[in-house]
């Protein structure tokens, strides 16, 4: 049967297809929007066989007027437009934007409270006929622009390095469900400066740097704070010159469309506050190294450094020879060299460079007698000024260092490694430098290697005079990588470089450096030997787990850090990082995500919703997650391990050099503090019969967040002593259902929910008659919807009472006030009255409760007696036990059947007056009046002989048991008579036989006397 729709269904479609079926459709609503915000709806046309532009008129269906049409504008022409939006048009405050032929969008620019309505796209037919739809609805519905953006506007001046915190409230009173970014913008000094992004928290409560702003961020300079529901706090640290310039804040408020788009809706700023920045001026001092004496055509490098300054100042450097400037590099790292030093520098004779923030070099590779002199370095702190260029705020110059040239001698060998340091890390490259001094010659160099706990040095590679290298035996295989590179970087400078190093590498490395001068017969040879040590990686390497909410709040953010310390965090080594988890009660940690270290993320599937809603972010040593809506599945162990790789081998599947794992870490999700409070204020609504009345449930405050609420009415009826019923309860999802004594069709129509809004609601009753009297209340329930789609209950407030009674509206009815006592006595009946001074008018019936009041149960209502005459009693157990009755038509009678000594109390009656009203046999209670209160007392009897045998025990067992042993006795007797007979009988027929025997025997003789002898014996 599917398999037939199916094909019924493409046959149709295929139909409209060939048929040419035209469809208009507008962009689904209801769409909500601020008030003075522009406003686009989009329409489209397929399936039309006429042109490919077609036109587009648009029309509005106010809710005053809901059936009719009024006419906006279309791109036929000024004369569709209806005068109620003519000027707005002309002035194009609404216009038609033409996306394609078949598509358009109108737009109002400010839209207005009255622009709500139901909006109708409607495109005239351009076919040969009528086929399809040509005009299609959405509303749009305009609300009140809530949104609010504030923050004093202030002038700061601030120290460079010293923190800032500035405090933006944005709030917004929407009722619609919408969501909230906040971004804070820099506008820096000079002209024409557009505002730059520091940091903003998203709709999506994620927190974004601006790209300037991404280092510092990640570094915790910069912070974005919730403090609250509405205020939002930027927090800058270590401020910077560049931060100079006007800061202010921008809400901007989203809501979700029914496609299930996010659009804007409203949009504020606050005021600026400026900010201005005074520049840190630090004293240091400048010192300038150099070699000593050096050979002709050797190279010297001369460095100046910078001493006892802050951390990372902006310097200009500045190098001077014989008291004139030779070359300096700007802050910017640009260089600039006199004339008689640029042609040296572009041949690579000169190097000018920065070898870090406070040091610079100046390095002339090949020494001459021009070369001869004094040197001196200058340091400048510089700062960037409002209009751009450089500022000097001090200049320190160094000592003089003077360079001068040493005639040749005996061949020397110097070995030294390129970094000046002995020690490498794992994965790092060692680079040995092995120079040879005195007169230029043809030079060949060897290398070996003694590792650790061996003798035999092994070769590593050598190079002869021609330039040609040739690895060792052992070190063939290691090359297969290309790890091990040898250079001759001058006549008499070799370097061997291994990179990247492993912990086989440590040991003794010996240059041995060799000429071969022209006649003679046998080479002289130079050595020196040099140790290097290579530590592992996994020495140093610790992790540690941090956060800074080990206690996180249902749907609230967390972040959790893993951070890596070592002592080769200057290096630039990959890391992959897992992440993985234990829940609570589990034993078994699970994968979270892991950061290979080329970047690749690889997510588990142990929780479903966690790469959905968490942020990774990992920078060089330090990995973060970011989880966003916490839910009860987050609550465990945490914890980070961490892989160190020394170097990227060609052999990407290669082990990693290092690991090690963080301490667990435990995060405890909880409930947030529920704040709800409703009106509990009781009150009485006294109303005509017949009459409808509204009874509120007031809502006085509730938290904040994804909440729901689930609203219950009780009832308490005036005429039973039933306990709280329930009317009807509303879900958190806004399901309505009745009570089980509610939940008739006329009880439905009667009783009815209605939510006025967010903190009211409404138990409407209709056509309130006797029945509805009594109690009523209501109990809200705050729940709140995790990501997880668990409902958690977080509180449970109940209301006042609201008492409804009816108002009389006719005669006044009166009971009996005579006070008086009455006694009956133990077992016995007793009638208690009660009298009607006043009856009301002769239409009038009267219907009267019971009541008694005893000292240890308090009030109770006995029974009823409707003025219809039905009996109705408050326990269905006194049915046996009381009777009420009118004797007469101004006389009840309460009736007492065997009262007991309990039955002792207070016993008072209620007497209402009840009128016809209406055509429906309607009657109608009028007025009521309670009689004083009866003090009846039971008395206990007097003792009867029966009663004083049931009281002896003793006596009542004798009595019960001494007839039954009599009556067995009788039988006993009855039985063996009955045997004794049995026995005679049996013994009567054996002599009846004997005498027939008798007289077959003797025939007539004479045997009486004989049978009289047998029979005396």
């Amino acid at each position: 049967m599917a398999h037939i729709l199916h094909v019924a269904s493409l046959f149709l479609l295929l139909t409209k297809l060939s048929l040419g079926q035209r469809e208009v459709m507008v962009q689904k609503g209801p769409l909500f929007r601020a008030e003075g915000y522009p406003v686009s709806i989009g329409c489209n046309v397929t399936g039309h066989q006429g042109p490919s532009e077609q036109h587009f008129r648009w029309s509005v269906y106010l809710p005053t007027a809901p059936t009719q049409e009024i006419q906006i504008i279309s791109t036929e022409g000024a004369t569709f437009t209806y005068a109620r939006y003519a000027q707005r048009v002309q002035n194009k405050g609404i216009y038609v934007k033409r996306v394609r032929g078949n598509s358009a969008l109108l737009h109002i620019s400010k839209v207005q409270l009255k622009d709500s309505g139901e909006y109708e796209c409607h495109t005239p037919n351009t076919d040969g006929k009528y086929y399809g739809t040509y005009s299609a609805k959405t509303r749009l519905i305009v609300i009140p622009d809530t949104l609010s953006a504030t923050m004093s506007s202030q002038t700061l001046l601030k120290e460079e390095g010293e923190s800032l915190e500035l405090t933006c409230e944005a709030s917004k009173a929407t009722t619609q469900h919408t969501h909230l970014s906040v971004t804070w913008y820099l506008i820096q000094d000079g002209e024409g400066s557009q505002a730059t992004e520091i940091i903003s928290l998203s709709k999506d409560f994620v927190l974004i740097p601006g790209p300037s702003f991404t280092k510092r961020f990640t570094a915790g300079e910069v912070q974005l704070h919730k403090l609250g529901v509405t205020t939002f706090r930027l927090a800058m640290g270590s401020l910077q010159p560049s931060d100079q310039g006007q800061l202010f804040c921008e809400a901007t408020e989203w809501i979700q469309d029914p496609d299930e788009t996010w659009t804007l809706i409203t949009r504020k700023q606050t005021d600026q506050t400026t900010l201005r920045i005074q520049p840190a001026v630090r004293d240091f001092q400048v010192n300038i190294t150099a070699q000593g004496p050096v050979t002709a055509g050797n190279s010297v490098e001369l460095v100046c450094r910078v001493i006892g300054s802050g951390r990372d100042p902006q310097l200009r450097g500045v190098w001077l020879f014989n008291g004139n400037e030779m070359a300096h590099i700007d802050a910017g790292g640009v260089l600039d060299l006199k004339r008689d030093y640029r042609e040296r520098a572009s041949q690579g004779q000169l190097q000018v460079s920065k070898l870090n923030p406070k040091a610079f070099s100046l390095k002339i590779f090949s020494v001459g007698p021009e070369d001869e002199g004094t040197y001196r370095c200058a340091m400048e702190e510089v700062v960037r000024t409002r209009m751009g260029p450089w500022q000097v705020l001090q200049r320190k110059e160094s000592l003089d260092s003077r360079v001068h040239l040493r005639k040749p001698a005996a061949r020397n060998v110097a070995l030294s490694t390129k970094s000046k340091q002995q020690a490498v890390w794992e994965g790092e490259a060692l680079t040995l430098l092995c120079k040879a001094d005195g007169a230029k010659g043809p030079l060949s160099v060897e290398w070996w290697h003694i590792p650790w706990g061996q003798m035999q040095p092994e070769l590593v590679a050598s190079m002869g005079q021609d330039g040609t290298g040739q690895l060792g035996a052992s070190y063939k295989e290691l090359n297969n990588h290309g790890n091990i590179r040898l250079e001759k970087m001058d006549w008499a400078t070799f370097q061997l470089e291994i990179n990247p190093t492993a912990i086989m590498d440590s040991g003794t490395y010996e240059c041995r450096v060799s000429e071969s001068p022209q006649n003679r017969a046998r080479d002289r040879s130079w050595a020196q030997k040099l140790t290097v040590t290579v530590k592992s990686l996994e020495s140093s390497l610790q992790v540690k787990l941090m956060t800074r909410h080990p206690q996180v709040t249902l749907t609230n953010t967390f972040s959790l850090s893993c951070i890596v310390e070592a002592d080769f965090s200057h290096l630039t080594v990959p890391l992959t990082v897992t992440w993985q988890f234990q829940p609570v009660r589990s034993q078994v940690f699970h994968l979270l995500v892991r950061i290979a270290r080329n970047g690749t993320i690889e997510w588990g599937d142990f929780l479903s919703q966690f790469q959905k809603k968490t942020k990774v972010s990992q920078s060089s040593f330090y990995s973060q997650l970011l989880i966003h809506d916490a839910t009860e599945e987050e609550a465990g162990v945490y914890q980070c391990q961490v892989e160190v790789y020394a170097r990227s081998y060609p052999d990407v599947s290669g082990p990693a050099r290092a690991s090690a794992t963080s301490h667990p870490l435990m995060i405890v999700i909880t409930l947030p503090e529920s704040k709800l409070r409703v009106n509990s204020s009781s009150q009485v609504q006294e109303i005509f019969i017949n009459s409808n009345t509204n009874i509120e449930c007031s809502i006085l405050s509730q938290s904040t967040g994804d909440l729901h609420l689930a609203v219950t009415w009780y009832f308490s009826p005036i005429s039973t002593n039933a306990t709280w019923l329930t009317v009807l309860e509303m879900d958190h999802t806004n399901v309505v259902k009745y009570g089980d004594e509610f939940h008739t069709p006329r009880r439905k129509q009667k009783f009815h929910l209605e939510k006025v809004s967010q903190d009211l609601f409404q138990l409407h009753v209709l056509n309130v008659e006797d029945s509805d009297q009594g109690k009523y209340l209501c109990s809200v329930e705050e729940r709140l919807l995790s990501t997880s789609g668990t409902w958690h209950k977080l509180g449970e407030k109940k209301s006042g009472l609201t008492e409804l009674k009816l108002r009389a509206t006719g005669s006044k009815v009166r009971a009996s006030e005579v006070y008086w006592t009455e006694n009956a006595t133990e077992h016995t009946e007793a009638a208690i009255h009660c009298s009607v001074e006043s009856s009301g008018s002769p239409a009038s019936l009267l219907s009267v409760m019971w009541f008694r009041n005893r000292e240890h149960s308090g009030r109770n209502m006995l029974l009823h007696l409707r003025h219809n005459g039905l009996l109705e009693y408050g326990d269905e157990g006194l049915r046996e036990h009381v009777y009420c009755y009118r004797a007469s038509p101004t006389d009840f009678v309460l009736k007492l059947h065997r009262v007991e000594m309990e039955d002792s109390g207070m016993y008072w009656c209620k007497v209402t007056e009840w009128q016809p009203h209406g055509s429906q046999g309607m009657w109608v209670s009028q007025a009521s009046d309670e009689s004083q209160h009866v003090v009846f007392t039971v008395l206990p009897s007097e003792p009867t002989f029966p009663s004083r045998i049931c009281s002896s025990t003793p006596l009542l067992y004798f009595l019960f048991t001494y007839p039954c042993i009599l009556f067995i006795l009788l039988l006993i007797s009855l039985f063996s008579l009955y045997h004794k007979a049995r026995e005679l009988s049996a013994l009567r027929l054996n002599v009846q036989k004997e005498k027939a025997l008798w007289v077959d025997l003797k025939g007539t003789g004479d045997w009486r006397a004989t049978w009289k002898e047998e029979e005396d014996n």
